[in-house]
C-alpha cells in the first residue's frame, strides 16, 4: 500500500476527448442547422434591405422570421447537445462497470485485484486471453506461437457499418432529395412570380427545413440511450450504443455452449477405466494420494484408477484460490482456471486428497499447453524417485490416436479392434448424455535418454507425443441454464418463415445464393458452435431445443460423409431434413458453395470440434446470406469471430479481456436467455424509431418533445412473433411509411389546417372563389378600401390582423391534429386500446405541446413576434372532427392488418 501511495495507481492518462465547446458548436451548426441559419440570415437581410428603401414602412415579417429562426436552431442544438453529453457520461459509466484485473504474487498469495492496483514488484500471473496490466518483465512463458496467430487473425478482420448507422444514411439521404427537389420547386416557383431573390431563397430553405425532421439525431441518440440503459438493468452491457439496434435486427444467433447455455458449473459424473465405465463418487477415497503429507507409495498407481486420477491431476493448471483453507469442502472452494480443470481438480482434491502437495512431489518441468489446432495438453513432470513422466490429456479421439496401448487391470494391452470399438461406444454413450468427456493418457520416460539434467523443450518439443499409455476417460456435466430453452424456443418463434426450395440437387452458384439469401433473413436461428464433440454437441443442443427431440439429424464428422439430400416428398408435401451437426475436419472440406446450401437448408445447425478460423468461415458464411449475425463467446479463440460479426457478445463473468475488447455488448451474467432480452430490447428501437420518425415527418416545432416520448413506449405484443427484419427490405422509411405520413395523416392535416382557414375567412366575408389572385392586392399597404365577396371593405391594417388571426388558427389547428397523430404513433399495428397510455414521457408531451401553443398564441407580444393573434372557441373547435376522423381511420387500418395479415391494406399501408 505504501508503493501505491508514493506512485499512484497503475493507470494510463487517458487520451483527450473532443472539447465541449466544440462539441456544442457541431450541435448548433452541423448537419440541417446550417441550413436554418442561412434561412435567419436571409431573412434580416431581407429585412435590412426593404427597411432601406422604405424606412419606417418596413415589415417587420422577415426580421421576426428571421430571430424565429435563430431561436429555434438554438434551442434545438443545445438539446441535442444536452443528449449527446447525457450519451456519452452513460457510457463512460458502463465502462467503469468492468474495470481491468489482474492476478499478482504478492506476499506469497495469489491475489485478484484492480489493475490499478498493481504495484512495482508484484508478479503478474498471465494466461492466454488476459490483459497485460503494465510494463512488466517475462519470467517465465511458453505457447506463444498460436496465440499470436489468433491475434493476427483478430486484426485482419474489420467490422462493417452497422444497420441502423446505414438506416439513419439511407432515411437522410430519402429526405435531403425530396426537401431539395420541393424547395427548388418553391424557388423557381417564387422567382416566376416576380419575388425577390432573397424571399425566393427563404421560401426555399422554408421547405427544406420543414421536410426534414431536425430532431432525428437527438431521436435516435435518446432512443439508443434509452434501450442501453434498459438492457444494463438486465444484464445487457452495451459498449457501442448502435450495437443496441443491431441486436435487435439479429437473424442469426452463433452461441457458444459452455458458460452460455449452460451453467459453467461442470461436475465430474463418470470415469471408463479398466475398460468399464463407473460413476464419479465423491465418498470414493479408494485412490488417496498424499495421506497427511506423507509421500504415497509408486505401487499406488499400479491400478488403473489411480493411474487415471494421476494424471488427471498434475496435468492441470487449475488451483484453489487458497490452498490453505482445507477445512471447507472442495466443491465450495473457490479456484481459478479452465471450468473442466476446476471440475476435476475438486473431485481429485475430494476423492484423492490434498492435490496441491501431490504436486509438489511431481514438479513441472515442461508443458504444452492446450489449443485448439492440437486439442491436448501435455506435461513433464519429474517424479520421486528422479525419473521423468509425461502426461496428456484432450479430446479422447486425439489421445486415443497418440496411444498404442491400454491400461487396464494393472497390464498394458495393445490397442486393437476390440479396445476402439469399446472407446468408440463408451464416447457415444457418454456424449449421448450430453457430457463433455476428456481423455488422458501418460508415458514413464526411458530413464537413460531422458537424464536428470536432460533439457525439455514445448516449442519444437524433443520428447516422445506418440506411443503413449492409455489411461481411461473422464466425463462431466455442465447442466444447461434453465431459461435456455424457452429463450431458443422464443428465438425460433420469432417469425420463421422458410422458403422451400426449388430442387433436390446442389444449385448452380447464382441461383444457390439468391435462395440462400432469402431464406436467411426470413428466419431467426440458433447455432450452436462449440469445441466439443459432435455427439455431445448435439446431446446439449436437444437439451436446449437448438434441435427439436425426435429431429433427423445429419452427421458430417469425416471427410468421406456426403452431404445429404434436405428437399424430399413425403404424402405429397415438401418437406426437409430438420437437422446438421457438423465436424470441423468435415468443415475444412466443404466448398463455399455446399456451405451456403446447408445452412440455407437446415434450420438446426450445430458445429462441433471447431478451430478460431473456422469460427470467422461460420459468421462470414451467414453474413454473405444476407444474415445479421450475432456471436456469442469467451475465450481467445472467439475474438476474430466476435469482432466480425454483426454485434459481438462477451460473457462478462468467464469471458477473456480479449474477448471483452472484440465485443460490442457484454453479458454481466454470461446467461443466453439474456440475448434474448438484448433482441427484443433491439426490436423496440427500430419499432419506436418508425413510429418517431411517421410522426417527425409531419410535425412542427411544438412536436420535438413528443417525437423524442415515442422512444419510451412499451413493446407491441408482437415484436417477438414478426420475423427478423430484412435489412435490404425493410428499410427504417420505406415508400409505405411516406405514403402513410405524407399522402394519408398528412394529407388529414393539411385539410383541417386549410378548413379552418377557409372557415375563418369565409365568416369574415371572403369566400374561397374570392381569395384566387389576391395576394397581390392583400400586400398592397396603398389599398385601403379592399372588397370582400360582400361588399365590405378591407383596410390594410385590418386585413393583416384578419390575416394573423388565420395564422393562429392555422397553427392551433395543426397542433389539435398533431394530438392525434401522436397518440396513433405510439403503435404501428395494436390498438390504442390495447396498447393504453401508460407512457408517462409522451402524456407530458400532449401538455407541453398544448401549453407551449398556448403561450405562443395568447401571451401579449410573443404572439406578435410569431404573427399570431389570439383565436376564438369556435375557431378551434373546427379541427377537432379531424382529429377524431384521424384516429378512427388509424384504428380501422390497424384492424384490417391485424385480421388480415396477408391483404391489400397491411401490404400497403404497414409501415
Amino acid at each position: 500500500m505504501e508503493i501505491l501511495r508514493v506512485n499512484g495507481p497503475n493507470k494510463l492518462t487517458p487520451a483527450r476527448s473532443i472539447p465541449a465547446v466544440l462539441k456544442l458548436l457541431r450541435c448548433l451548426f452541423g448537419g440541417f442547422n446550417i441550413l436554418l441559419w442561412l434561412g435567419a440570415l436571409a431573412s434580416v437581410l431581407s429585412y435590412l434591405i426593404e427597411y432601406r428603401e422604405t424606412a419606417n414602412e418596413t415589415n417587420k415579417e422577415n426580421l421576426f422570421l428571421g430571430l424565429v429562426l435563430a431561436i429555434v436552431v438554438t434551442i434545438t442544438g443545445f438539446f441535442a447537445f444536452y443528449q449527446e453529453m447525457s450519451s456519452s457520461r452513460i457510457m463512460e459509466s458502463f465502462a467503469q462497470m468492468i474495470p481491468p484485473r489482474a492476478k499478482v504474487i504478492r506476499d506469497g498469495c495469489v491475489k485478484g485485484m484492480d489493475s490499478a492496483d498493481v504495484v512495482i514488484g508484484d508478479v503478474v500471473l498471465l494466461k492466454g486471453g488476459d490483459r497485460i496490466p503494465a510494463d512488466i518483465r517475462i519470467l517465465t512463458a511458453s505457447g506463444f506461437k498460436v496465440m499470436g496467430r489468433i491475434a493476427m487473425l483478430t486484426s485482419r478482420v474489420s467490422p462493417g457499418k452497422t444497420p441502423i448507422a446505414k438506416e439513419i444514411t439511407h432515411f437522410i439521404w430519402i429526405i435531403s432529395v425530396i426537401a431539395f427537389i420541393i424547395g427548388g420547386v418553391f424557388f423557381v416557383v417564387s422567382l416566376l412570380l416576380r419575388y425577390t431573390f432573397l424571399e425566393a431563397l427563404v421560401f426555399l430553405i422554408g421547405i427544406i427545413v420543414a421536410n426534414v425532421p431536425e430532431g432525428i439525431t437527438a431521436t435516435v441518440t435518446v432512443c439508443l440511450t434509452l434501450t442501453a440503459v434498459r438492457m444494463r438493468k438486465k444484464n445487457c452491457l452495451v459498449k457501442k450504443l448502435e450495437g443496441v439496434e443491431t441486436l435487435g435486427s439479429t437473424s442469426i444467433i452463433c452461441s457458444d455452449k459452455t458458460g452460455t447455455l449452460t451453467q459453467n458449473r461442470m461436475t465430474v459424473t463418470h470415469l471408463w477405466v479398466n475398460g468399464e465405465v463407473e460413476a464419479a463418487m465423491s465418498q470414493d477415497r479408494s485412490c488417496v494420494l498424499v495421506d497427511s503429507g506423507a509421500l504415497a507409495n509408486e505401487k499406488t498407481f499400479i491400478g488403473g484408477k489411480g493411474s487415471l486420477l494421476r494424471c488427471a491431476s498434475l496435468c492441470s493448471n487449475a488451483d484453489f484460490m487458497q490452498a490453505s483453507d482445507r477445512s471447507t469442502k472442495a466443491s465450495q472452494r473457490e479456484a481459478r482456471g479452465d471450468a473442466s480443470e476446476v471440475a476435476i481438480l475438486r473431485y481429485c482434491e475430494t476423492v484423492c486428497g490434498d492435490v496441491r502437495a501431490y504436486r509438489q512431489l511431481y514438479p513441472k518441468v515442461c508443458e504444452i499447453p492446450f489449443n485448439s489446432t492440437n486439442k491436448y495438453q501435455v506435461s513433464i513432470h519429474k517424479t520421486p524417485a528422479r525419473r521423468y513422466l509425461l502426461v496428456m490429456k484432450g479430446a479422447p479421439e486425439k489421445i486415443l490416436t497418440c496411444c498404442s496401448t491400454v491400461f487396464i487391470n494393472g497390464a498394458e494391452i495393445e490397442i486393437n479392434k476390440n479396445v476402439k470399438e469399446s472407446f468408440k461406444q463408451t464416447y457415444e454413450f457418454l456424449g449421448g448424455l450430453g457430457e463433455r468427456v476428456l481423455g488422458f493418457c501418460d508415458l514413464e520416460l526411458d530413464q537413460e535418454k531422458y537424464g536428470a539434467d536432460y533439457k525439455f523443450t514445448s516449442e519444437t518439443p524433443n520428447f516422445p507425443l506418440t506411443g503413449l499409455r492409455f489411461l481411461g476417460l473422464i466425463a462431466m456435466i455442465d447442466p444447461p441454464r434453465p431459461a435456455v430453452p424457452h429463450a431458443v424456443r422464443l428465438c425460433k418463434s420469432a417469425g420463421i418463415k422458410r422458403l422451400d426450395k426449388p430442387t433436390n440437387k446442389l444449385m448452380k452458384c447464382t441461383q444457390l445464393k439468391r435462395v440462400c439469401k432469402l431464406a436467411a433473413v426470413q428466419a431467426e436461428k440458433v447455432v450452436m458452435v462449440t469445441g466439443d464433440h459432435p455427439i455431445t454437441a448435439q446431446a446439449i443442443a436437444r437439451q436446449v431445443h437448438i434441435i427439436e427431440q425426435g429431429c433427423d439429424v445429419a452427421m458430417l464428422v469425416s471427410e468421406t460423409d456426403k452431404i445429404p439430400n434436405f428437399d424430399g416428398e413425403k404424402n405429397g408435401k415438401t418437406m426437409r431434413a430438420r437437422g446438421i451437426v457438423i465436424h470441423g475436419e468435415r468443415l475444412r472440406y466443404l466448398s463455399e458453395d455446399q456451405l451456403d446450401y446447408i445452412t440455407a437448408n437446415v434450420d438446426q445447425v450445430v458445429f462441433a470440434r471447431t478451430s478460431p478460423a473456422q469460427k470467422l468461415q461460420i459468421v462470414e458464411t451467414f453474413q454473405r446470406a444476407g444474415g445479421v449475425v450475432a456471436v456469442t463467446g469467451d475465450g481467445v479463440n472467439d475474438a476474430p469471430a466476435l469482432r466480425k460479426a454483426d454485434i459481438g457478445i462477451a460473457m462478462g463473468i468467464a469471458g477473456t479481456d480479449v474477448s471483452k475488447e472484440a465485443a460490442d455488448m457484454i453479458l454481466l451474467d454470461d446467461n443466453f436467455a439474456s440475448i434474448v432480452t438484448g433482441v427484443e430490447e433491439g426490436r423496440i428501437i427500430f419499432d419506436n424509431l418508425k413510429k418517431s420518425i411517421a410522426y417527425t415527418l409531419t410535425s412542427n416545432i411544438p412536436g420535438e418533445w413528443p417525437a423524442i416520448s415515442i422512444a419510451y413506449e412499451e413493446a407491441e405484443s408482437d415484436i417477438m412473433k414478426r420475423p427478423p427484419r430484412n435489412s435490404e427490405r425493410d428499410k427504417l422509411v420505406n415508400a409505405r411509411l411516406m405514403n402513410f405520413s405524407y399522402l394519408q395523416i398528412g394529407v388529414m392535416q393539411a385539410a383541417s389546417a386549410f378548413m379552418t382557414y377557409f372557415f375563418i375567412m369565409g365568416f369574415h366575408g371572403f369566400l374561397p372563389s374570392h381569395l384566387i389572385y389576391l395576394r397581390k392586392q392583400w400586400d398592397n399597404k396603398n389599398i385601403n378600401d379592399l372588397e370582400d365577396s360582400f361588399g365590405q371593405q378591407w383596410t390594410y391594417q385590418s386585413r393583416k390582423e384578419l390575416e394573423h388571426c388565420c395564422h393562429g388558427a392555422f397553427f392551433y389547428s395543426i397542433v389539435v391534429v398533431q394530438w392525434a397523430d401522436l397518440i396513433i404513433s405510439k403503435t404501428r399495428y395494436n390498438s390504442l386500446v390495447t396498447q393504453g397510455m401508460s407512457n408517462m414521457v409522451l402524456n407530458e408531451g400532449l401538455v407541453f405541446t398544448t401549453i407551449l401553443a398556448s403561450v405562443l398564441l395568447f401571451t401579449p407580444y410573443v404572439n406578435e413576434v410569431f404573427l399570431l393573434t389570439p383565436i376564438r372557441l369556435e375557431y378551434a373547435l373546427v379541427s377537432l372532427p379531424f382529429a377524431f376522423l384521424i384516429f378512427a381511420y388509424d384504428e380501422m387500418r390497424k384492424f384490417l392488418c391485424r385480421k388480415y395479415p396477408d391483404g391489400w391494406m397491411y401490404h400497403e399501408t404497414f409501415y
